[in-house]
C-alpha cells in the first residue's frame, strides 16, 4: 500500500524515487544531481551514509519527534510515555553519521496529556514538526538559522519496540501498566495471557486495590486486575482474532470468576 506522501506526490505530479538501498554510488549521485538545497527526512529507521548527507548545501534535516538530546533512536512517542514524561516535542535536527546527535537548529515543546496515548502524540507531533520543518527551511534560506551542539547530560535511546515489550507484567504497579496501555495504543497494543491466549487490552485507569498480582478482583462494568501495587480497571479488551470489545461486551463471550488470572 502506498504511504500517505506517496500517494500526496503522486497526485500532484512530483517525481517519487524508492531505491532499495541509500548506499549505492548512482543513488548518491541521483540526489546529488538534484541540486537540492537540504535533504529532509523523517521517520527513516536507517541511518543515512555520509555521502548523502553531503548530497545537499545544507544538508539533511531531521524531523525528530523528541526534545533531544532525550529519547534519540526509534520509538521516543512511546518511550516517552512509558517513562510517564509530561512533554515531549520535536526537534529540527542537522543531521550527522551518529544516531539522532547532530546539532540541533530548533525545538518545539509541547505537553502530554494525562489520557494521552501514542497514537494522539503522534498527530500532536506531526503538525507541529510540518510547521517546524517550513520555518527551519526558511530560517537556513535566510541565513538565520544556526544549529546548536546537543549537550552532553540528559541523553536517552529510545529503543525500537519489540513485541515482548508490550506484554504486561502485573507484578508492575498499575501506574506502570497504565501508561503501557497507553503507549501501546492504537500499535501494537498491550496485552497479557488468559487461558493461555493473548487478550489485548486497550483501556484502563488505576483503582485502588490490593491483591496477587494478575488476578482478576472484579468483572463488571469493568474488569478489575490487581497489579504489584494497585489494580487496573480495564474497560476494553480483544480476543485473539476477535473485535475489539467493552469489558461487558467481553464479558458476555468470556466468563471471568473472581480469581481467574492474567500471566
Amino acid at each position: 500500500m502506498a504511504s500517505p506522501v506517496k500517494r500526496f506526490a503522486a497526485a500532484r505530479g512530483l517525481e517519487i524515487r524508492q531505491p532499495a538501498s541509500l548506499k549505492s554510488a548512482s543513488e548518491v549521485q541521483q540526489a546529488r544531481s538534484l541540486g537540492a538545497d537540504a535533504l529532509v527526512v523523517a521517520a527513516y529507521g536507517l541511518l543515512l551514509p555520509q555521502p548523502l548527507l553531503e548530497a545537499a548545501r545544507y544538508g539533511a534535516l531531521n524531523i525528530h519527534a523528541s526534545l533531544l538530546p532525550r529519547w534519540r533512536g526509534a520509538a521516543p512517542i512511546q518511550r516517552a510515555l512509558l517513562a510517564g514524561d509530561r512533554e515531549s516535542g520535536v526537534s529540527i535536527m542537522q543531521m550527522d553519521s551518529g544516531l539522532d546527535t547532530g546539532p540541533v537548529l530548533s525545538r518545539h515543546p509541547a505537553p502530554i496529556a494525562a489520557d494521552e496515548d501514542a497514537g494522539t502524540l503522534h498527530d500532536k507531533l506531526a503538525v507541529l514538526g510540518a510547521a517546524a520543518i517550513v520555518t527551519a527551511l526558511a530560517e537556513l534560506e535566510a541565513g538565520r538559522a544556526r544549529a546548536v551542539p546537543q549537550p552532553a547530560g540528559g541523553v536517552t535511546y529510545a529503543a525500537k519496540i519489540e513485541k515482548a515489550d508490550a506484554r504486561l507484567d502485573w507484578t508492575q504497579p498499575a501506574s506502570t501498566l497504565e501508561r503501557a496501555v497507553r503507549a501501546f495504543r492504537p500499535a501494537p497494543g498491550a496485552f497479557a495471557m488468559l487461558d493461555d491466549q493473548p487478550v489485548k487490552i486497550w483501556r484502563a485507569r488505576i483503582v485502588e486495590r490490593s491483591g496477587e498480582p494478575g488476578v482478576v478482583q472484579q468483572a463488571g462494568d469493568e474488569v478489575v486486575i490487581t497489579c504489584g501495587e494497585g489494580a487496573l480497571a480495564v474497560a476494553e479488551l480483544q480476543r485473539a482474532g476477535g473485535r475489539r470489545l467493552s469489558a461487558p461486551e467481553f464479558l458476555r463471550g468470556h466468563r471471568l470468576p473472581a480469581g481467574a488470572r492474567f500471566a
